[in-house]
């Protein structure tokens, strides 16, 4: 392919009120096995059930590890399948990233990078790095490129980063990552994250395509999750208005978690995309 060239465009008939599970309709996954982080909250729990419905062996990647057993029976019982495993990973300390990655064994042919943080106030992680560019980039970073043998050892792995329409806010200022010389602001945290995470999904396939291995950044649409756990009331009453807004113009709609999920799904999953690596 040559830099005039575009990649095939790929249409499907799903729309926005596509469901995870009817992604995987029809998609077999018996065999593979699938890392989800963040599985225990949020689309992440959607992501994982779907792609356990679709047959693949799920570990939830969490740290609260209550919550990991409560999602763990709950996708059991619905997916009909006994082999969901939780393990422990707080993406904002790189000794456990590191843990995880020294305790997997044997292939991984799905990883799907999803959990984050937004708007959080100014903060830093274990390793004193600003708390969104820390957690939702480097610690995801540190994950899949200590699983890249696992993943080139799969044959046609895939990985998701699962980004945000927020990446607009910012670039990744190179010149001060971490806030350390220019104001803080939560949604420039966020905004530069996102957008490192998409640089991440571009990077990963170039450098990672001669072992078989593509990435991807999915922007989910708005779910109201624990994501927003950080905003203030002030802050919640004026998205309520704007989604109301939006959706009485009639282009925009909240989905649900199901709905949400559907994009990291289909990257992850869908035979349409086996091959492409542009």
């Amino acid at each position: 392919m040559t830099q005039h060239d575009q990649p095939p465009r790929i249409t499907t008939g799903y729309d926005d009120t596509t469901t995870a599970l009817q992604v995987v309709d029809g998609v077999d996954l018996a065999g593979k096995r699938a890392v989800v982080t963040g599985g225990s909250s949020g689309i992440g729990v959607e992501t994982a059930r779907a792609l356990a419905h679709a047959g693949a062996q799920v570990t939830l990647a969490v740290r609260d590890l209550a919550a990991g057993e409560r999602t763990k029976n709950d996708i059991e019982r619905t997916s009909g399948r006994n082999d969901v495993d939780v393990l422990f990973l707080d993406l904002g300390d790189l000794a456990t990233v590191d843990a995880f990655v020294a305790g997997w064994t044997g292939p991984l042919d799905i990883l799907i990078n999803n959990a984050g943080v937004m708007d959080a106030p100014r903060g830093t992680t274990k390793q004193g790095w600003e708390t969104h560019f820390g957690t939702n980039h480097l610690g995801h970073f540190a994950l899949a490129t200590g699983l890249h043998p696992a993943l080139a050892s799969a044959g046609g792995a895939r990985i998701v980063s699962v980004a945000s329409a927020g990446h607009g806010v910012s670039p990744v200022v190179f010149d001060d990552v971490f806030f350390e010389r220019r104001e803080y602001t939560p949604n420039g945290a966020y905004g530069q994250s996102k957008t490192a995470n998409v640089l991440f999904a571009v990077e990963a396939t170039r450098r990672w395509a001669a072992d078989g291995i593509t990435a991807n950044a999915v922007m989910p649409g708005v779910i109201a999750t624990n994501l927003s756990r950080h905003w203030t009331a002030e802050q919640r009453a004026e998205a309520e208005v704007q989604v109301k807004q939006a959706e009485s113009a009639g282009n925009f709609r909240m989905k649900s978690t199901e709905e949400g999920a559907a994009t990291s799904v289909f990257v992850a999953t869908s035979p349409l995309l086996a091959g492409i690596d542009e």
